[in-house]
């Protein structure tokens, strides 16, 4: 099994690459909108 340094490490990475994650999907969203915006005019 992995030692507590490798966990903690590891729930690092995990909590960071969820957040990136997140605002990647809203960032995507947002300029998608924007984008549909754009093509309606």
């Amino acid at each position: 099994m992995a030692s507590d340094g490798d966990l903690k490490a590891h729930e690092a990475t995990y909590v960071s690459v969820t957040a990136m994650l997140k605002w990647g999907t809203v960032a995507v969203a947002a300029i998608a909108i924007a984008v549909i915006l754009i093509i309606a005019r």
